[in-house]
């Protein structure tokens, strides 16, 4: 009987194929099939000149096993044994007390195993190996996917941040995706496309040499060269940081565009944060260049300027009363209340009159100045390459809103609408468009888009009225009675806007106050034939030890004078960075002096795994190129090397390197010469 029941039910399995409700074959073939996800690498993002700003790494979440049951083959415990002294030794690495690590150690529920937080995940290598040393029982490490921001707080909230996402709703995977600026605006083209292997194997699990085998390649990201200078970028930063600390405004912003192209060459904000560590992001994370309006004040007089001149309406010897005017019941009063009596409209702007500039809307009519608020696309986005752009808003009903709106209140713009406008003196009335990104790169290296200068619909103004407004800006800065005194330097020629903007308060009302402002200057040079522009805004310094102009020139004119420097080494000879990789050392080196570059050997292989900056790149002539040959690494003498060459050495050996002071060359290091270093070394330079 025992018998013939097993042989009906093979009988049965072998017709139906089917035993309670689940499919026979399905099971069998689940039990030896293995899928595999092939994740994308995420493309890295450059500046201008080849220097990584973001990458692909990889951290590491430590976690403790707990149960008891998990022991090796020689029954040794494979869990935590001394809770009192594991808790102890992981305090000395991660942020954490050794009572609170103790807590996670014992848990209120039984658990297999436990992980400590937000503290105990993103771990580096360094920390890893730390812990690993301390060889305690149970304790284990997970490794994840993440993204190296080399130069911390650095244009942060341009470059963005990608953190690790579920992608998949149905599985546990995390993918890096794009959460702010760059990097969620082109997080399609970073993010590339993962593969996918689909194998069987026998019952050794050794691979079969089935037909079924599916296989789908990843596709990488591709990667993005943006227009920031780093070396600029981080001269900026440097200064934000400087007036930060000491003025304590509520919020900064500086930019410094290429207005003959539209190329941001450096752009950024306070307050900030740094996105390889995270501070400072959960009360930061708005980027107020773009996703914030703002009523923009006196710098907005560029505009009604223009216009007037353009329309004909500009009388430079008109006599006009300064001091205040009437419209529709409302009085419109100059920052100067009493006035300077009655002055020719050519003083009107370089003295920065709202009566002036009233004056002169008024004589334009309201339904001519709407007309040039549309031609200068104010309350539209400029669709820079940045995510939650505002329009910001204009609305002009009737003469008063007119008037107003012709010294920058009553209208709210963010600052690549004004960086938008300001190229328009530039280019004889043309606007450009911002542009942060100059090409994107795929993984093989061909160039998949190029972004190229990107004229914003016709001409506002003539080459005529460009340069009357840009003499009037020269009057701003070299005239006693310019507002723009202090930001004058000797032997450059500047043309000047300075801005003191009310502030609306949460009742409509204005606020009062000294610091209850937001200034501002816009200052473009060579003033004859503008070819960069800076923009700086401070919003309300809580610290106001010094008068406004006197904060923002802490910036401003350090700014200006290193675009001299840089506008005067534009006649170097630039050279295309050849590709040496996998090149022998001497034959690298040849190729590198052949077109006027050196070379700096970092390690003692035979042949070029990695260089930097990359092919393609262009750089002035002698400049020097790192090639790394894996192996043994030396460290260098990095006296005179730039922040950007210790940042691109860290970059492609893999070792942490601490730079101290503000400077942008180094000066010191704590490691000497040829002393042989590698991813634990503690590696500290200093700039002056």
């Amino acid at each position: 009987m025992v018998f013939l029941v097993f042989i009906g039910r093979f009988l049965y399995l072998g017709i139906s194929k089917d035993v309670a409700g689940q499919d026979i074959n399905k099971r069998t073939n689940d039990l030896y099939k293995r899928n595999e996800v092939l994740k994308a690498t995420r493309g890295t993002i450059y500046d201008s000149n080849g220097l990584t700003i973001a990458e692909d790494s990889h951290a590491y979440t430590v976690y403790a096993i707990l149960d008891k049951s998990s022991v090796d083959y020689k029954n040794r415990p494979m869990y935590v044994s001394d809770k009192e002294k594991t808790a102890s030794k992981l305090a000395e690495v991660l942020p954490l007390s050794k009572e609170k690590i103790l807590k996670y150690l014992n848990p209120k529920h039984k658990a297999y195993q436990v992980e400590f937080g937000s503290a105990g995940s993103g771990l580096t290598m360094e920390q890893k190996k730390k812990i690993q040393a301390m060889k305690l029982p149970g304790i284990k490490f997970e490794e994840t996917n993440s993204r190296l921001y080399p130069n911390g707080a650095f244009a942060s909230h341009i470059i963005g941040l990608a953190q690790l996402q579920n992608t998949d709703k149905t599985s546990s995977s995390q993918s890096l995706v794009g959460t702010m600026g760059i990097e969620e605006y082109f997080n399609k083209q970073l993010a590339g496309k993962n593969g996918y292997r689909e194998t069987f194997v026998d019952a050794s699990q050794y691979q079969t040499s089935s037909n079924d085998h599916v296989y789908k390649p990843k596709q990488d990201g591709d990667s993005i060269y943006l227009t920031l200078d780093s070396q600029l970028q981080t001269y900026m930063e440097n200064l934000l940081d400087n007036v930060q600390s000491k003025y304590d405004p509520k919020s900064l912003t500086a930019v410094v565009e290429d207005v003959k192209t539209g190329k941001i060459l450096a752009a950024s904000q306070r307050p900030t944060f740094d996105p390889q560590t995270k501070k400072g992001l959960d009360s930061n994370w708005r980027n107020i260049l773009v996703q914030d309006s703002y009523e923009p004040g006196s710098v907005f007089k560029i505009l009604s300027m223009t216009a007037a001149i353009q329309t004909g309406h500009y009388n430079p010897n008109q006599l006009y009363r300064s001091g205040s005017i009437t419209l529709n019941g409302s009085t419109i009063h100059d920052w100067n209340t009493s006035g300077w009596g009655s002055i020719p409209m050519s003083q009107a702007f370089p003295r920065s009159s709202n009566v002036g500039m009233a004056t002169l809307e008024q004589e334009m009519g309201n339904k001519t100045w709407k007309e040039y608020l549309k031609k200068f696309h104010i309350g539209e986005k400029t669709n820079v390459t940045l995510p939650g752009e505002n329009p910001g808003l204009v609305n002009v009903k009737n003469n008063l809103d007119g008037a107003v709106t012709s010294f920058g209140q009553g209208v709210n713009v963010n600052v690549m609408q004004m960086m938008q406008v300001y190229s328009a003196l530039a280019n004889n009335g043309q606007m450009i468009k911002p542009q942060l990104v100059e090409k994107i790169v795929s993984p093989n290296g061909k160039t998949v888009s190029s972004f190229h200068r990107e004229k914003v619909g016709k001409p506002v103004f003539s080459k005529e009225t460009a340069q009357k407004t840009l003499d009037l800006m020269q009057d701003v800065v070299n005239k006693e009675y310019g507002t723009g005194r202090a930001y004058k330097i000797d032997g450059t020629s500047l043309a000047v806007k300075t801005g003191t903007a009310q502030i609306a308060g949460s009742h409509g009302a204005y606020l009062t106050g000294d610091n209850n402002y937001i200034f501002s200057v816009v200052g473009l040079t060579p003033a004859s034939d503008p070819r960069y522009c800076v923009y700086i805004t401070m919003r309300q310094p809580q610290k106001m030890t010094d008068d406004p102009e006197l904060i923002l020139a802490q910036i401003f004119k350090p700014l200006v004078n290193r675009l001299n420097v840089s506008s005067a080494t534009t006649a170097l000879t630039k050279v295309e960075v050849p590709d040496v990789t996998n090149k022998t050392v001497n034959k690298a080196k040849a190729s590198l002096e052949d077109k006027g570059l050196s070379a700096e050997i970092i390690g003692n292989g035979k042949n070029v795994v990695q260089q930097a900056p990359a092919a393609g790149v262009k750089v002035n002539n002698g400049a020097k190129v790192l090639l790394y040959t894996g192996g043994t690494v030396k460290c260098p003498d990095m006296k005179g090397w730039t922040k950007e060459e210790v940042m691109s050495f860290s970059s492609i050996t893999g070792i942490s390197i601490t730079i101290s002071g503000a400077g942008d060359k180094v000066t010191s290091q704590n490691t000497p010469k040829d002393q042989v270093i590698n991813q634990s070394s503690k590696l500290t330079v200093t700039c002056k």
